[in-house]
């Protein structure tokens, strides 16, 4: 009995402070990479949704533009048979730049709810911060 007791006391491994705060930094390094690759990857795949969005707004933005055109003309000709030239395209410019302005305002609002900010990285941190905490008690 004494012999088994003694060979667990020998196999029993007996790690010094040294040893545990090379694992925790070893540890802590690992972590610390991992978010970073998380960050990467998280930050990657907004840059490349929001450049794809970007490209669609871009593209139906011409069409818009072209099609907008083509209607100012038609309007300002149309109201140039009740009114003078001038103030038909008066009336259809203050509309076209009103109309333009409600737009930009909607585009900026949306782009900003959407930010860059990589949300899911940031509360792993977070996490990563706590567990750090509770190692070293």
């Amino acid at each position: 009995m004494a012999q088994q007791i003694s060979d667990l006391r020998g196999t029993r491994e007996e790690r010094s402070l040294g040893d545990l705060f090379g694992d925790l930094s070893r540890e802590t390094s690992n972590l610390i990479r991992q978010e970073m690759t998380l960050a990467k990857v998280e930050m990657t795949r907004k840059a490349a949704q929001m450049g794809k969005d970007a490209g669609i707004l871009a593209a139906g933005g011409a069409l818009l533009y072209a099609g907008l055109l083509a209607l100012i003309a038609a309007a300002i000709i149309g109201l140039a048979q009740a009114w003078a030239w001038w103030l038909s395209a008066l009336v259809v410019g203050v509309i076209v730049v009103g109309v333009g302005g409600v737009m930009v305002l909607v585009g900026l609002k949306a782009m900003r709810q959407a930010g860059l900010v990589p949300t899911q990285t940031l509360q792993t941190l977070k996490e990563d911060a706590q567990w750090a905490k509770n190692q070293i008690r």
